[in-house]
């Protein structure tokens, strides 16, 4: 990319994704909902805000919640608490999870037996003794929700989410003596009309790189590394913070130095192109992708200052 594109696009970014079937799957979770009693609802814990889809609160209104924020052991621990706090404040049950290794499952199927003991109290006042806790699992994709549904179920594949236009018979996870698991809600989609939003999603590979170019967000991410996490970031890619410090003061434009920053990591990670340049879509792709996979540390996004 040259300079001047780059001073075209970068202010700018392009959103016009918005999958077609969204509104099919809304209709599908709806009726879904009349059949549990408890909404679990995956967040990545590093974009807590941007990974909720805003139409779940409405649809879910009338239904006990419980939320989980996966992916908590790519995000920065003391954030982690600080949404925790959050949630809870709203009147919302929530718990850290790591959907990979498993860590704090078992604690999420001891929060949504907590959240529905008074109910289960009350129907066994009616007689209506072992009834099981029915819940369902919500999440826009790459939260991690297959993984979730496997380790909570202990199963090898979770099969999780309709494909468009093909029928699946509704099926009852058993997750433990207490509880069953809606294996049926289909992905629902984010819905979103904020730039900020987009690149978040994008930063943890919501949005694929057909939809955001590739270097742009890139760019955002570096930008985003050296106003927040710069020591981070110089140590994974060996950059001296003094050097970095001088390219962001040079005299011409910010996104110009911030790029320049982003083609010196390009050159540390040996992206050499012929004529001695930078491979600058080679370099976005190894940021990128060493960030979604936690390879510069355990980063939030979306930072709560209280």
């Amino acid at each position: 990319m040259s300079k001047n594109e780059l001073n075209e696009n970068s202010s700018k970014t392009n959103i016009n994704w918005y999958p077609g079937h969204m509104a099919k799957t809304r209709r599908q979770i709806t009726e879904d909902l009349k059949l549990v009693d408890i909404v679990i609802e995956l967040l990545d814990a590093r974009i807590p805000i941007s990974s909720q889809n805003p139409d779940i609160a409405q649809i879910t209104k009338n239904k006990k919640k419980l939320i989980v924020l996966n992916k908590s052991d790519l995000a920065n621990e003391g954030q982690n608490r600080k949404w925790v706090e959050y949630f809870e404040k709203q009147g919302i049950p929530a718990v850290l999870t790591d959907s990979n290794s498993g860590k704090g499952i078992q604690d999420c199927i001891k929060k949504v037996e907590q959240i529905m003991s008074e109910n289960l109290k009350l129907q066994a006042e009616k007689g209506r003794i072992g009834r099981k806790i029915r819940a369902m699992v919500i999440g826009i994709p790459n939260v991690g929700k297959s993984s979730f549904i496997n380790r909570i179920s202990k199963r090898v594949t979770a099969g999780v989410g309709n494909k468009p236009g093909v029928t699946k018979q509704k099926q009852w996870i058993r997750i433990n003596e207490n509880i069953e698991l809606l294996d049926t809600p289909g992905v629902l989609w984010p819905k979103f009309e904020s730039e900020e939003v987009a690149l978040h999603l994008a930063f943890t590979g919501t949005i694929k790189e057909d939809v955001l170019q590739r270097i742009e967000v890139a760019y955002e991410l570096t930008k985003f590394l050296l106003e927040n996490e710069r020591k981070l970031l110089c140590e994974r890619y060996k950059l001296d913070e003094k050097n970095v410090e001088q390219i962001l003061n040079q005299e011409q434009a910010e996104n110009i130095n911030i790029y320049e920053v982003m083609l010196e990591i390009g050159k540390k990670r040996g992206c050499i192109i012929s004529g001695g340049n930078i491979d600058d879509e080679k370099t976005a792709k190894i940021l990128l992708d060493e960030f979604k996979n936690g390879k510069l540390g355990r980063i939030t996004i979306e930072k709560r200052k209280v």
